[in-house]
């Protein structure tokens, strides 16, 4: 049985509409990312979820019960805010036991919460310190502390790691990994940053223009993005596409020619793709820095990107059309040079004029 279960959920505020017909199912244990945008819906559908927010439509069942008629505090669900919402005049151990204690848990129970909650994150001797006290990746183990010891059905995780700057968010993604495993609840965790939801989940469910976009384990998302949104918001830099022609032949896959002339061979089949305009999608690391006899077609470099173990080169084709290429850690590329680069065509994506995409077959899942 899945643990949550979304069915044509929606939700406008006035007259503008900000989710349209969700429907999804988290199970048990399992770690879901909403990522998208700002402006995607992503964070009313958790408020949503969490009873902050009710829905115009749809309903949610928790555990095989509908939950979206329950007032907040009996759904069995616990969130952790983007600003922690801790109370300042309270110490750590006071801010989480606070919720048990409007709750009427025993104090006996309380302690033992707590004690066990602190533990798992490591924040023991904070337990008298108050918030203004704490540095921010403390404040937010507290928070997500005070969310643990109710000992909730699903955490929902509202931009948990926005705050944070970027050697401690590294630190705290680190942490957060690590607590998953100790937590015997789903978790639902609302983010724009793609580097985040590709490590800490199991599934990514990608979010625009109201709707969801895509469902799938990281590497799927990243490897067989349903259309160019998501092709263009999961990873970076962003997949590079190209306007592209159908080149007549007898192979079943189809051959597309670039604005430049250059002619790829893809591995999409052929009877796959609709009339009308096309585009070919490329990851920086399948379109490669190479000697210009062997190389596909070549561009006019204008910036190098060096990143220690591989180096991003950006140029241009001969027609104008931006393009990323890979090369060596250690390459001798420079602006201004014109290199030769060699296009994977079996790693290639190729999109219809609707957006829908097309990948080889076989490739990862």
């Amino acid at each position: 049985m899945a643990s949550l279960e979304l069915s044509g959920v929606r939700k406008a505020f006035g007259s503008t509409p900000v989710l349209d017909d969700i429907s999804l199912s988290l199970e048990a244990r399992e770690f879901i990312a909403f990522l998208g945008p700002s402006g995607s819906g992503k964070s009313t559908l958790l408020r949503i979820i969490a009873g902050l927010e009710s829905a115009d439509a749809g309903e949610i069942t928790l555990e095989g019960q509908r939950i979206d008629h329950l007032p907040p505090g009996q759904r069995g669900v616990a969130m952790v805010f983007q600003h922690y919402a801790l109370y300042p005049h309270m110490t750590v151990r006071e801010n989480m036991a606070f919720g048990l204690r409007n709750a009427r848990v025993a104090k006996d129970e309380i302690e033992s919460r707590v004690g066990d909650a602190a533990r798992a994150l490591e924040i023991e001797e904070l337990l008298d310190r108050k918030p203004g006290q704490l540095s921010g990746g403390q404040r937010q183990r507290v928070a997500i502390g005070r969310a643990l010891v109710k000992h909730p059905k699903i955490f929902l995780l509202d931009e948990p790691l926005s705050n944070l700057d970027a050697a401690l968010r590294m630190r705290t993604r680190v942490e957060l990994a690590q607590l998953r495993q100790k937590v015997d609840a789903a978790v639902i965790m609302v983010t724009h940053d793609q580097a985040e939801a590709m490590t800490l989940a199991d599934r990514i469910v990608v979010m625009n223009d109201r709707t969801i976009q895509q469902v799938g384990p990281p590497m799927e998302i990243y490897e067989r993005p349903a259309n160019v949104f998501v092709a263009q918001f999961v990873g970076s830099p962003a997949m590079t596409l190209l306007p592209a022609e159908p080149v007549e032949g007898r192979s079943q896959n189809a051959k597309l020619k670039l604005g430049d002339g250059a002619e790829v061979e893809t591995a999409v089949p052929r009877s796959q793709l609709k009339d009308g305009e096309l585009r070919i999608g490329l990851r920086p690391e399948n379109v490669r820095v190479i000697a210009k006899s062997k190389a596909t077609t070549r561009a006019k470099v204008e910036l190098v990107e060096r990143l220690g173990e591989r180096t991003l080169i950006y140029g241009r084709l001969s027609n104008g059309q931006a393009i990323i290429a890979e090369d060596e850690g250690n390459s001798r590329v420079k602006m201004g040079d014109e290199v030769g680069i060699k296009i994977d065509g079996a790693a290639a994506h190729v999109f219809d004029a609707d957006g829908t995409s097309h990948h080889a077959r076989g490739r990862a899942k």
